[in-house]
């Protein structure tokens, strides 16, 4: 008499075992062939590296300038002609090395903005102009890599230099509204100071433009050319332009101070308050860096902090006018 012995029920046409499904392909609806969404941790993590890149890339140009290094590496986008990077030897000079620090921090800045734009654009629940935002810092790095070149072509024009400068301000302003946006919803945004302060507070946007641009301008009419040996300057009276600069600051200082009063008195939230009060922290703390240096001859570490503390304003001015409203998930 014959036995049969049935087969396992995991042998059977249909099933598998744990082990056999976790070593099986994914097939194409299997929840693990999803491509990865960043966390909003780590979303948050990679835009705030970009914004402060963005800063510390103002910083190192500062450097650059401020040391005479601005044609260390005498062409782009190698150093020199034949190699990318500068060459020890016995005569080299530490400009080269400078230059072609700053040129690296821009190579990282360039992977960060790619990030940046990869984590907005996987985000495919937000509003399409917050996605948008997300690739203007890789453009806008892209641009300023042409830029950085010209400027060396064109041996430190103060113009081209000026423009490069004002183009990294434009990149740490939106960089800051990336931040900003990225722990907000879509939902159309809900005021949270009267309508005349958020008038006024709009208003200092184009003041404070003034005043980066005269700024630039003092620059490019003062001792810090860029070279020691290529001094191209604006033919401008820099005593002159750094009065119009004053000038300019202390028309914003003005509002300012206005929008600081109605704000405190006025907005019941903390945040709108919060921002102004570091808003005229920062413009207080930078217009003292300008008058010192000024008074002592422009020494190099204070017109690198004043170049820094641009930076810091642009980031604070941006915080400030996107606190005046706040916007909910859609």
């Amino acid at each position: 008499m014959s036995s049969t012995t049935s087969a396992p029920a995991s042998d059977s046409p249909g099933t598998t075992t744990p082990r056999e499904a976790a070593g099986r392909p994914a097939g194409p609806s299997d929840p693990s062939t999803r491509r990865w969404v960043p966390s909003p941790a780590w979303a948050r993590r990679i835009l705030l590296a970009n914004l402060v890149a963005q800063v510390l890339i103002v910083v190192t140009g500062g450097a650059v300038r401020l040391t005479g290094s601005g044609l260390g590496c005498s062409t782009w986008p190698q150093c020199e002609p034949g190699q990318f990077a500068p060459v020890l030897h016995q005569a080299t000079s530490w400009h080269p090395y400078i230059e072609f620090g700053n040129r690296t921090l821009a190579g990282v800045l360039a992977v960060l903005a790619i990030a940046t734009a990869w984590v907005v654009w996987r985000q495919r629940h937000r509003a399409l102009p917050y996605r948008v935002l997300g690739l203007v810092p890789l453009l806008g790095v892209l641009a300023q890599s042409v830029v950085g070149g010209i400027t060396v072509l064109v041996e430190l024009h103060p113009a081209v230099v000026g423009g490069h400068f004002l183009a990294s301000m434009v990149l740490i302003a939106v960089s800051t509204a990336l931040v900003v946006r990225h722990r907000e919803g879509d939902a159309p945004p809900v005021p949270l100071v009267e309508p005349a302060v958020a008038v006024l507070a709009r208003a200092l946007v184009p003041v404070a433009v003034v005043v980066l641009v005269l700024g630039v301008v003092v620059t490019g009419s003062g001792p810090h050319s860029g070279d020691a040996e290529l001094a191209s300057r604006f033919a401008l009276d820099p005593a002159l332009m750094a009065r119009y600069h004053a000038l300019s600051v202390w028309v914003f200082l003005a509002g300012l101070v206005v929008l600081t009063a109605l704000v405190l008195r006025g907005a019941s939230d903390p945040r709108p308050r919060r921002a102004v009060l570091v808003l005229l922290g920062v413009t207080l703390a930078q217009g003292a860096i300008g008058y010192v240096q000024y008074l002592t001859g422009l020494p190099e570490v204070l017109v690198g902090a004043h170049m820094l503390g641009a930076g810091i304003l642009v980031i604070a001015l941006v915080r400030q006018l996107m606190s005046m409203r706040e916007r909910t998930s859609s």
